[in-house]
């Protein structure tokens, strides 16, 4: 179990970026190009911008310069992800970083001409069509909060530094942190970020559990100040940047860019706040019950229902799992997890300094690449179905769309990853009618799908939620601060089904969400969408997915509310989300009675 370094892993669990290029030639050869466009953008467009013609041959020039960073950019990037003790290849990462910012600045003049242009000019520019409409619409909805030139340009060029706080975070996170071994079990156990959050967490072992979470907090406890200073560096950065642009608060600077209005945020996490915990509280106790606990501890919230009946699963078990419970969405679907298996489009491995937690990018003209480690148990085979359906997600979407129209909105992006756990679930539900193996498909749904984007993510939010609160009023947040935070949000969800030991209140700690805007509400959205759609499939069968598979050809074409309504899900009111809170709460009264049933044939 001891971590090994990225070196000596096998290179069949590790991904495969020649994909992206061949060799350093090739991605030099690119670097070159997007400096040549930079030049080219500068010399024919810079003060010419006044026409709609003009615009449009700009933009089309534009999107190319802007495909050829993306695909470097996320050469370097995925590189560094999976070795944050690696110098060289994060040196390399901030190299193509500078870039980036550097030629980006130079061309900021681009949005800055075209806002200035009239109405007129960009509505008969917007009329003309093509790939660059959808951008030059967004480009109208934010005219009000753009700055002026120069500061545009000083903004764009000092994004790396901008972007210091999250850089601080991973560094500490991934590079820093050494956990020291534990004793439980009459064992000596290794420790890591990885074997805590993908193992420990769900051991069955009462002591395990508990001492490793002892020991996780231990050592997350040493770097709470600087973690507090890199967060706090971020919320006041969102904050300066909010006032800058005209809003009127941080909550709708970050949700003017989502396109969702901030009834809908609040609704997200007050409905759930107030409805979903009692629910959960009954999950707690039933775990409680279950497993003999003496006391329902914050360390015991993933430990299984049903430990005993989930046996290890290999590479090859999940692939054929996943292409079974995926196959509803069509041959092609099928084909894109065979490719992701075949051609390694995902990192597996376990080492020392590997992001924790799992992505997916995808970047365009490319195909994805999923970032998870693999440690054989049927919640990784969820996690990696999730993160396919990103890659289906965009897959569809930069085939049908330009570069341009591929920003989905964050509300919406999680559904089509939470979609795909949700059909992998109803797969299995389907393939036995042993109340067993019944309840331990359910349960996986209700302590992986749904607690992760239920409870975890929507616990961050609502914890978020106070901290820019707090910023919005122009205080400041220290690490005193946060932990007090996070335990009045734990203690209001869980009340006292369960008990917070010492460390729980540093789960804000954990999270690399907090700097990506107000991300962690988000998962909850998109689980609420995708099970009211997944509802749909299992009622309607073909015509329901065909209805799936244009929202997610559909890209960044309509706001969150339009591509829900696609899938015929009406988010305007409460009402999804206040049936998927109660299919929750009724798949967790379908796994007490079960576990009734089996204890009393």
């Amino acid at each position: 179990m001891e971590l090994a370094l990225r070196k000596d892993v096998p290179v069949e669990l590790t991904w495969d970026l020649s994909a992206l290029y061949k060799d350093e030639a090739a991605f030099q050869a690119d670097v070159d190009k997007a400096k040549a466009l930079t030049d080219q953008l500068e010399k024919d467009y810079k003060g010419k911008l006044d026409t709609p013609e003009a615009i449009l041959a700009c933009l089309d020039l534009y999107q190319e310069l802007q495909k050829v960073l993306y695909l470097a950019a996320s050469y370097r990037n995925l590189a560094a992800s999976v070795d944050f003790g690696d110098p060289k290849l994060q040196e390399d990462d901030e190299a193509v970083s500078r870039l980036v910012s550097d030629l980006l600045s130079r061309l900021s003049f681009i949005d800055s001409e075209i806002t200035a242009q009239p109405q007129e000019t960009l509505e008969a520019a917007i009329a003309q069509g093509g790939s660059a409409c959808g951008y030059l619409k967004e480009l109208l909805r934010w005219k009000p909060h753009q700055l002026q030139p120069e500061t545009e340009k000083v903004l764009t060029a000092l994004s790396p530094s901008l972007g210091l706080p999250y850089q601080a975070y991973n560094m500490a996170k991934l590079a820093d942190m050494r956990f020291p071994a534990f004793s439980a079990e009459g064992e000596e156990l290794p420790l890591g970020y990885s074997l805590f959050e993908d193992r420990y967490e769900y051991d069955p072992r009462t002591s395990v559990r508990r001492e490793a979470f002892r020991a996780f907090s231990g050592k997350l406890r040493e770097y709470e100040n600087v973690t507090a200073a890199a967060y706090q560096g971020q919320v006041q950065k969102e904050k300066t940047l909010a006032t800058l642009r005209g809003f009127d608060s941080v909550f709708d600077s970050l949700l003017f860019g989502q396109r969702v209005t901030r009834e809908m945020y609040d609704r997200q996490i007050d409905l759930i706040m107030d409805k979903l915990a009692p629910h959960m509280r009954q999950y707690a106790r039933l775990l409680q019950k279950v497993h003999g606990l003496d006391k329902m501890t914050y360390a015991d919230l993933k430990v299984p229902v049903d430990p005993a009946f989930s046996a290890s699963v290999t590479l090859e078990e999940a692939q054929a799992y996943i292409e079974k419970g995926l196959a509803i969405l069509g041959p092609d679907y099928t084909e894109m997890v065979q490719a992701a298996f075949r051609d390694r489009w995902v990192d597996f491995a376990q080492n020392q300094g590997k992001s924790t937690g799992g992505f997916c990018a995808s970047p365009y003209g490319s195909h994805s690449y999923i970032l998870f480690s693999w440690h054989g148990g049927m919640s990784d085979v969820f996690t990696l179905a999730h993160e396919l359906g990103h890659a289906g997600h965009f897959k569809a979407c930069n085939a049908a769309q330009s570069l341009f129209d591929t920003d989905v909105s964050t509300y919406f992006v999680e559904a089509p990853s939470t979609m795909n756990e949700l059909l992998m679930a109803h797969y299995l539900l389907n393939t036995n009618p042993d109340k067993r193996f019944r309840r331990w498909v359910l349960s996986n749904m209700v302590g992986n799908t749904y607690y992760h984007n239920f409870v975890t993510h929507l616990l961050e939010a609502a914890y978020q939620r106070e901290v820019y609160r707090i910023i919005d009023q122009g205080g400041s947040v220290q690490a005193e601060t946060l932990s007090r935070i996070m335990r009045e949000t734990l203690e209001k969800f869980w009340g006292d089904a369960v008990e917070l030991t010492p460390g729980a209140e540093l789960t804000w700690m954990r999270q690399p969400h907090y700097y990506m805007g107000l991300y962690s509400y988000t998962y909850s959205a998109g689980l609420t969408v995708a099970t009211q759609a997944c509802k749909r499939i299992q009622a309607q069968g073909q015509p329901a997915v065909e209805d799936w598979k244009k929202v997610l050809a559909a890209g960044g074409t309509g706001t969150p509310l339009e591509l829900a309504k696609m899938a015929g899900v009406d988010i305007s009111t409460d009402g999804p989300l206040l049936d998927t809170i109660a299919t929750i709460g009724g798949m967790i009264d379908e796994i007490c009675q079960l576990t009734g049933e089996l204890e009393n044939p």
